[in-house]
């Protein structure tokens, strides 16, 4: 099977969050026709497995994307589309690697996850209704020729202060200076924290995702949606209880659910070896990183506890970005460092 033609019919099917089933679909169809056992999920999940073998791998991809179409088209080696990068390239490359045939005692599970850029309901279904794998692969971009060990934990909020109009000449607050002046007290919480820690990944990064305020004639209103990615040993019980604290009313600070801790894999596990083995076989110089965002490592591997990395092709850099793309190259040593990292797995004792 072709595996650049399903990258690229992946990204023709758009797919961003609640709107995932044609690409579905398309991957479904695709597996079939490679061999693979399939089906779709309760949550919506594209599920292909290949092999019967003792031992288990779980390479779990996400399908849907943020939203922003690209047109998709390939300029020399370059392939650009939503998704191409975050984590359709990573997807498409497990699926191609799998589809080269059984390996003898392995079993192989290939998921295209959906809502991982909405609330992980793919992954968090995956967690409680899956058997734990004996090894699990996470689809996101790490380059050909790096593993992610780790991701940060996220929190988020909404804070928002809704207060009688009063005349502009009162010099009393509005809302939207009572939001601002609670934001900075946030802002103020984190800098403390992180002037002790140098690493951005040991640091807390707030984030506001949106802010409006309006006003009906008799109240004032203003909102902010926030995001607080955490690093290890910050937990979230911990930032939730401090955070607040800061905030003074009229202002209300709101918990989104869906919080998650940070995570950061084991390097000494039978997994890491094979991955960095794979790279070197295909002549790369393999390294590790820790990802200052959030995945579906986050959600699913603290419960399982078995031996995880994230790995795909593709810079990291341009997720979300309206220049989305990747490169074909690097794509196709994905492919190769996969399969040699399954067949490695095959032959652990």
């Amino acid at each position: 099977m072709n595996s650049t033609e399903l990258l690229v019919g992946l990204l023709k099917h758009y797919s961003p969050t609640e709107s995932e089933d044609s690409a579905v679909r398309y991957l479904i169809n695709w597996m079939n026709n490679a061999g693979f056992e399939t089906q779709i999920d309760s949550s919506g999940n594209a599920i292909g497995t290949i092999g019967q073998g003792p031992k288990s791998i779980l390479l779990l991809g996400h399908i849907d994307t943020v939203p922003g179409e690209i047109s998709v088209r390939q300029e020399g080696d370059l392939i650009f589309g939503r998704g191409a990068v975050d984590a359709k390239g990573p997807l498409a490359a497990f699926t191609t690697a799998a589809s080269l045939g059984a390996i003898p005692g392995l079993t192989i599970t290939v998921i295209g996850a959906v809502g991982e850029e909405g609330d992980s309901r793919g992954a968090s279904y995956v967690r409680d209704n899956f058997n734990i794998p004996d090894y699990l692969l996470i689809g996101e971009p790490s380059r050909w020729d790096r593993i992610t060990l780790g991701y940060k934990g996220s929190i988020s909020y909404t804070l928002t202060v809704e207060i009688p109009i009063t005349h502009p000449a009162s010099n009393t607050p509005n809302a939207c200076e009572i939001l601002i002046s609670n934001w900075e007290s946030l802002l103020q919480f984190t800098k403390s924290y992180n002037s002790a820690h140098k690493r951005v990944f040991d640091q807390v990064t707030p984030t506001v995702n949106s802010i409006n305020s309006s006003s009906n004639g008799f109240s004032d209103y203003a909102q902010m949606h926030i995001t607080f990615r955490l690093p290890e040993g910050l937990m979230v019980d911990e930032i939730r209880d401090n955070l607040q604290t800061l905030v003074t009313a009229p202002a209300q600070l709101t918990l989104t659910p869906g919080a998650v801790e940070s995570y950061r894999a084991s390097k000494n596990t039978k997994l890491v070896r094979a991955a960095l083995a794979a790279i070197r076989a295909e002549d790369g110089t393999p390294s590790f990183v820790v990802k200052t965002g959030t995945s579906d490592m986050n959600i699913v591997a603290p419960k399982w506890q078995c031996p995880t990395i994230a790995y795909g092709p593709g810079d990291s850099n341009l997720d979300h970005t309206q220049n989305e793309h990747i490169s074909e190259i690097e794509y196709q040593r994905s492919i190769a460092v996969l399969r040699i990292l399954m067949e490695n797995i095959s032959n652990e004792k």
